[in-house]
């Protein structure tokens, strides 16, 4: 059985180190630099020849060069030979242009679940993707991780007046998570109406 190395991208490294620590590894050595003309140039330091790479790279914050990166170093891996590549990525870039709005408008959930394929991931580990159906836009497995045991447990153990609180959804498409999370509590709910 291939070994576990577990690498990071810069857009949290926090949380990678965390999860390397919980496994009881070590992250891998990768340099990520970019270019003068803000080319992303990223280089593992480490041979990983036929080894298991989970890849840690969320995204959110600046989306494109987070979403980039993760492409680079998930090609990156594969030239090195690792025998599976796995991404990571607890918030999934374009999740929600999970379908057609309107005429001419693309489905970019899917081009970027194609584009993960194609630069090599053999896996997708996600969390609370936007709607379910984005799990069939991909050709490899994607496990879809659930925030809510995790949330729930958060809460009555850090929020000591926890159910005297309201649990709000900034949209519609939140309301059916937070409805759950609010029922488990037993505490009232807040949709928030956006223009």
């Amino acid at each position: 059985m291939p070994n576990i190395r577990i690498f990071s991208g810069s857009s949290h490294q926090d949380l990678s180190q965390k999860i390397a620590d919980r496994l009881g590894l070590e992250l891998g050595k990768v340099v990520i630099k970019k270019f003068s003309n803000q080319e992303t140039c990223v280089e593992i330091g480490e041979n990983i020849r036929g080894e298991d790479v989970y890849i840690v790279q969320s995204g959110c914050g600046e989306i494109n060069d987070n979403l980039m990166e993760l492409l680079i170093m998930i090609n990156a891996c594969k030239i090195a030979s690792a025998s599976r590549v796995t991404a990571v990525i607890p918030c999934f870039p374009y999740v929600r242009q999970d379908k057609k709005c309107k005429s001419r408008a693309p489905i970019s959930a899917k081009l970027v679940a194609k584009i993960l394929s194609v630069a090599g991931a053999d896996h997708i580990i996600t969390m609370d993707l936007h709607a379910s159906q984005i799990q069939g836009f991909f050709d490899i497995p994607v496990d879809n991780l659930y925030a809510k045991p995790a949330v729930l447990k958060w809460i009555r153990e850090k929020i000591s007046e926890w159910r005297n609180c309201t649990i709000v959804s900034p949209d519609a498409g939140g309301a059916k998570r937070v409805t759950s999370i609010a029922d488990r509590l037993n505490v009232d709910l807040a949709l928030i109406h956006k223009e």
